[in-house]
């Protein structure tokens, strides 16, 4: 099982969706948007926009439902909904554990997030520690060298280069949810372990190197990483 997988030494992580559980925050938050304009937010939409920066989601929602507002206002009334309801984000299943694992044995790993710094410091609130773990962070809407966000691979070649031994990007192993980071990654030239929502077809989990329920399932051995420490 283990040999259809390359080893690598250093990984990069998204954080909406995959450590944090945010995406029923973001759906809240356009919901009651769109409630002003008697439009339902469904799951296409979602789907297309999940990993996107800031302005990409903004532009894509107003020209989904034809909404009568420029792609920055939508985007500053998301930014107020989301930063009151995003304190309370709870961290994913596996997340803490995988994260405490790597580190502790000296696993180089940093967050690869479309999100801007200022919504990411909303968001980890009650889990500052877990994020303190990383090496660092790339956040793409508000990084000026990130160009253009997921799907391309930008963010994670710039997360990879900010390593110290700046690590060759098929040593570098990606965790994501969203199928726009799973191409990114694919695209950095990366493999990618994909944690997808349930409702997310099998088309779209295509060409990840790798398809979990959750991160609970990773084996860190199947990527040449040290295994999680026998219980018993």
């Amino acid at each position: 099982m283990c040999n259809k997988f390359k080893n690598v030494t250093h990984c990069l992580f998204d954080m909406d969706g995959l450590l944090l559980d945010t995406e029923k925050l973001y759906s809240q938050a356009t919901q009651e948007i769109l409630d002003l304009y008697g439009k339902t937010y469904t799951w296409d939409v979602k789907v297309s926009v999940m990993g996107l920066q800031t302005q990409q989601v903004a532009e894509a929602i107003v020209a989904a439902y034809k909404l009568p507002i420029s792609w920055e206002e939508y985007a500053q009334r998301q930014r107020e909904r989301t930063e009151f309801l995003m304190t309370e984000a709870e961290l994913m299943p596996g997340a803490e554990r995988l994260l405490r694992h790597l580190h502790a044995n000296k696993i180089p790993i940093a967050l690869a997030t479309s999100s801007g710094e200022h919504m990411v410091e909303i968001k980890v609130t009650h889990h500052r520690d877990v994020f303190e773990l990383f090496h660092h962070r790339v956040c793409g809407s508000t990084d000026p060298e990130v160009k253009a966000g997921k799907p391309s691979p930008d963010i994670f070649l710039i997360a990879a280069s900010r390593f110290l031994d700046k690590p060759d990007p098929s040593n570098c192993l990606v965790f994501e949810d969203a199928p726009n980071g799973v191409q990114a990654a694919l695209s950095a030239g990366m493999q990618v372990v994909m944690v997808p929502d349930k409702l997310v077809t099998e088309e779209m989990r295509k060409g990840a190197t790798q398809v979990l329920k959750s991160l609970d399932d990773f084996r860190p051995e199947d990527f040449g990483l040290p295994p999680f420490p026998t219980i018993g």
